[in-house]
């Protein structure tokens, strides 16, 4: 284990996948939310294909025991993803970031309806202090003036994506328990690709060189991303690493400054930091019942 490094490589994964969603974003106008998809999962193939070359984990990185849970995965995934995309072209970057933030909290939520998890008070607490954040992100969309158009749909959309991206965390929480890691992210992307391509009739586009270009950049920049974050969870532990998701919001405000001209609200840096707070709350708890339960096992009996 390699803590530090393990903190650098999750540190530039946040900032390549904060990128990757700028040119995402910034191709909204020219091509739909499936055309995206495709190219962000397409030419990420490739890079994994060469990250599992270079290891000499070609054949053991791909076996799969359980084909359609990949299949299952693929699906909740890309319908995230696809939310995603089509919020990026309706909200300011950073306002979409913060409200991304949701997911884990609803991780949590359908970690103990779905998998049995105990939801402690300590935890359900730290859940509601997390949505009372996004809720104050929310709340100027939530006004008379504000309410309807294309801003609803914006945060209907990435609402939509939270959820989808916390379901589809719960499925990997079962496919890990007998898939490789380099499988799920491999059949993640060919199976996000062959999706996509059903969205053609919906209304695909040649957006001239540029924009294809940035398309596959975000596609290549995604993949390495991906890689990126595999590989910090290899060098440091969850816990430790969990926290520097939130670096997203830092960037997703620099980013929207300099390229889209966004300045973030006040409502949304306040909302932020107050589902920042919860997330890191939600993760020192796990990391101190990981800790407690690490204890505990050397004096268990053979029958738990």
């Amino acid at each position: 284990m390699s803590p530090m490094r393990g903190i650098a490589l999750k540190l530039s994964s946040v900032f390549l996948f904060t990128i990757m969603a700028a040119l995402i974003k910034a191709t909204s106008q020219y091509v739909p939310p499936g055309q995206a998809v495709f190219f962000r999962s397409f030419f990420a193939i490739p890079v994994i294909l060469g990250w599992l070359i270079w290891r000499g984990d070609m054949m053991t990185g791909l076996r799969v025991k359980r084909p359609m849970g990949h299949v299952w995965r693929g699906l909740i995934g890309v319908s995230a993803m696809g939310f995603g995309f089509a919020a990026l072209g309706l909200l300011p970057l950073p306002e979409v970031t913060a409200l991304g933030y949701a997911a884990p909290l609803m991780t949590v939520i359908f970690a103990a309806l779905l998998l049995g998890e105990r939801l402690r008070v300590f935890r359900l607490s730290a859940v509601a202090l997390g949505m009372v954040g996004v809720a104050i992100v929310l709340w100027p969309r939530l006004t008379l003036e504000q309410f309807g158009g294309t801003a609803a749909l914006g945060v209907t959309f990435v609402l939509l994506s939270a959820v989808l991206r916390a379901l589809s965390q719960i499925h990997i929480r079962r496919l890990v328990a007998t898939e490789e890691t380099s499988a799920i992210v491999f059949y993640f992307s060919l199976t996000a690709s062959l999706l996509a391509l059903v969205t053609i009739p919906f209304g695909w586009a040649w957006p001239g060189w540029i924009p294809v270009l940035l398309l596959i950049g975000a596609g290549l920049i995604g993949g390495v991303a991906q890689i990126l974050l595999t590989s910090a969870y290899r060098l440091a532990e969850a816990a430790v690493l969990a926290p520097f998701d939130y670096a997203s919001i830092l960037f997703a405000i620099v980013f929207g400054m300099v390229f889209f001209d966004e300045v973030p609200t006040a409502m949304v840096l306040a909302g932020s930091a107050i589902v920042m707070l919860a997330g890191v709350i939600i993760i020192w708890r796990e990391r101190q019942l990981g800790l407690q339960r690490g204890k505990a096992r050397p004096t268990m009996t053979p029958n738990g």
